[in-house]
């Protein structure tokens, strides 16, 4: 009769540790083609994690790196990291802003604007790296020359 009530009692314990995988899902970076929806590549992120977009700034040539934090299914901008003042850069910090030096790079820190999904047009010159977990993917490679994404956090 004891095994029976093992046999419950792991039964029970199974059941609760699916129930939990559902709920308590892990958030997922996609990025899919803006036109068609094609799924190009997902990655697990856990909340509170960062991911970053890196690029040659078309005006300035020279490198610019977004970073973005997931919290929930939403899309967080942290910092932008840039070489050159000018077009299309933010010139002054807003308040709870903070713009400091990293050797020859400015960073602009406090951005914390919340996005639904980021959309890029992948470079057809300089390439678009995305850095998920510490691993950097070619954009480029993954979807290809001047294809029109969309970034978005699921769970």
């Amino acid at each position: 009769m004891k095994w029976w009530y093992g046999l419950v009692f792991n039964t029970v314990l199974i059941i609760l540790v699916l129930l939990t995988a559902i709920v308590v899902r892990t958030p997922k970076l996609t990025v899919v083609d803006s036109e068609t929806g094609k799924k190009y590549g997902q990655w697990s992120i856990q909340r509170e994690d960062f991911f970053s977009i890196e690029f040659i700034h078309s005006v300035h040539q020279s490198p610019v790196i977004e970073t973005f934090r997931v919290e929930k299914n939403a899309i967080y901008s942290y910092s932008v990291k840039f070489y050159d003042f000018g077009a299309g850069m933010q010139t002054n910090k807003e308040d709870g802003q903070t713009l400091t030096r990293d050797g020859e790079a400015f960073v602009l820190k406090g951005l914390n604007r919340s996005f639904k999904e980021l959309n890029y047009i992948v470079g057809t010159v300089s390439d678009h790296i995305l850095t998920v977990n510490n691993i950097p993917i070619s954009l480029r490679e993954l979807c290809g020359r001047n294809a029109h994404i969309r970034i978005f956090v699921t769970s």
